[in-house]
């Protein structure tokens, strides 16, 4: 199935989704869900898997165990491209009823990645060269976002050169996309393409500067 759009109907659905998150909504309108919102969002994965490698859609399904907020669906459907070795580094997409969103980066580090992250910032080599590349992005219309802290981390100096990319405990860029007639033809997968190409360089740099964890996984309770 080649990409051809994300349809209207899809939009459409999430808005009632937003107004009525409940079982009798998801159970009555799930073959538009089907048809309109994963269907064309893995035909747009299966198109960019040959240069970004294969992606995972997330489950439509909320996990409220631990959140106030108890409706059970997701108001979006997602998607993400791990680098190969699960290093630092990946690429995202997500249709909804506000339009498209694209990002890149990392979402949530370890604290031995974070620990690299820092060292790699306060480089006088490899800092600067993630200095310029957030600087790209965000004179390109990129949202430069991540967990930050309130101020510099322990060990550094207040002043300390890139000290707002410090703060940082992860760092990705993002773009969103109001919906438009684009959206429904094949000029999306063009969008997505070109702002997932132009992240390769702060991809690149996560994963040459940051990797993977070597921590070992959280038992499960």
């Amino acid at each position: 199935m080649s990409f051809a759009g994300f349809p209207d109907e899809g939009l459409v659905f999430y808005e009632g989704l937003e107004a009525d998150n409940t079982k009798t909504y998801w159970t009555r309108h799930k073959s538009s869900y089907e048809q309109h919102v994963r269907a064309p969002m893995q035909a747009l994965l299966e198109e960019l898997a040959p240069e970004f490698g294969p992606a995972k859609m997330f489950r439509p399904y909320r996990d409220v165990r631990f959140s106030n907020d108890k409706t059970p669906y997701k108001t979006h459907q997602g998607a993400v491209v791990h680098p190969e070795g699960g290093g630092a580094g990946a690429w995202y997409v997500q249709i909804s009823a506000d339009g498209l969103m694209v990002a890149g980066g990392s979402w949530r580090l370890e604290s031995d990645q974070v620990a690299r992250y820092r060292r790699a910032v306060a480089d006088g080599v490899h800092g600067p060269h993630l200095e310029a590349e957030v600087g790209r992005l965000s004179a390109a219309g990129w949202a430069i976002e991540g967990e930050k802290l309130s101020r510099v981390p322990a060990g550094f100096a207040p002043d300390a050169a890139r000290a707002e990319l410090l703060r940082h405990k992860s760092l990705h860029a993002t773009r969103r996309w109001v919906p438009a007639e684009w959206l429904h033809d094949r000029r999306a997968l063009d969008e997505v393409r070109a702002a997932w190409r132009d992240l390769r360089a702060l991809n690149a740099w996560l994963a040459d500067n940051v990797g993977a964890t070597t921590k070992e996984p959280r038992a499960r309770r």
